[in-house]
């Protein structure tokens, strides 16, 4: 989801040993959890709450944790410091609207879908970097992003049965497709902050703009919330904090190639409480398009672990000279 994943450079130098790599995986697994725990108490606020509220807690709430993180890692108020002011508003206009996506998209659709639509960003910078850095990505890459879209597809299926079109799904699926496509600028955007700024410093700035950006949204209308509203609201930035966290701290003791796998969990966890809280799951041709999402977005990381290995094979049969 957007806000969810770092760009790969942002994270420090990765360690190697067998320890560090089962921390990592752990670490990974459990921001996966929390990361679609958020999800679910930002489907249960939109019952009540506008986007731009929920975009308030979202942000407001993640940055006690944070704050308690970077203090942690001796980093603040160090952290404060930035030599790129301007990068961090571009960043947030991405992070800002691929959040409103994300949300819509979670008011609009179950969980397991729009956490699958969420996989679709990596895919989508294959042909952006086609178009705008001029790269040629090899035939896994593309090939992935294709299957990627036919997975769309088959989720947009079910809108199209019956006696009228399923405008809920339509307008899910567009959101989520829209947030895909922000989250891939704003990873753009992080990759170019990392030159000069450290990840906490990153994450620090994009809950405190969306943050204000939320509290503007305040004179068009703001619910008061209690009980489970509020619940809600709190539990979304709190278990939204806590993920980027457990994020950071993991790309601090494993390569990314590592950990890239185990993010798919999501998808098991968004099924789980889809069918214990809200009783539902979704028709086999859209669960069969969120599959084919999944499996499309992890075949590129595999892929490019077991082309950095025969490499490394190649290299060491090679003989000497």
């Amino acid at each position: 989801m957007p806000g969810q994943t770092p760009d790969p450079s942002a994270g420090p130098k990765p360690g190697s040993t067998p320890s560090g790599k089962l921390g990592a995986v752990l670490l990974r697994l459990v921001s996966a959890g929390l990361f679609v725990v958020m999800s679910l108490f930002v489907r249960l606020a939109t019952v009540e709450a506008p986007v731009g509220q929920i975009i308030f807690f979202r942000s407001a709430f993640a940055l006690p944790p944070i704050v308690v993180y970077l203090m942690w890692r001796r980093q603040f108020p160090a952290a404060l410091k930035t030599r790129q002011p301007v990068g961090h508003l571009k960043r947030n206009l991405f992070g800002g609207a691929s959040m409103v996506f994300s949300f819509v998209s979670l008011a609009y659709l179950p969980l397991a879908l729009a956490t699958a639509l969420g996989f679709l960003a990596p895919l989508i910078s294959v042909p952006a970097a086609v178009l705008f850095l001029r790269e040629r990505p090899g035939i896994v890459a593309v090939g992935a992003a294709l299957a990627g879209f036919a997975g769309v597809v088959l989720m947009l299926v079910p809108a199209f049965e019956g006696p009228a079109l399923d405008h809920g799904t339509i307008v899910g699926v567009a959101a989520g497709l829209a947030m895909a496509v922000a989250t891939a600028g704003g990873r753009v955007q992080v990759k170019a902050l990392t030159a000069t700024e450290a990840p906490g410093t990153i994450v620090f700035y994009f809950a405190v703009l969306c943050a204000l950006g939320g509290l503007a949204s305040f004179p068009f209308g703001w619910i008061f919330p209690t009980g489970l509203s509020l619940a809600c609201l709190v539990g979304a930035g709190i278990s939204g904090g806590l993920a980027h966290i457990a994020m950071t701290e993991a790309m601090a003791r494993a390569p990314v190639s590592t950990q890239a796998p185990f993010d798919y969990t999501a998808m098991l966890w968004a099924l789980i409480l889809d069918g214990l809280i809200f009783g539902l799951l979704p028709s086999p041709v859209s669960l069969a398009g969120a599959a084919v999402i999944a499996a499309s977005a992890l075949v590129v990381p595999l892929a490019d672990r077991f082309a950095a290995r025969s490499g490394a094979r190649s290299d060491a049969l090679r003989p000497a000279r």
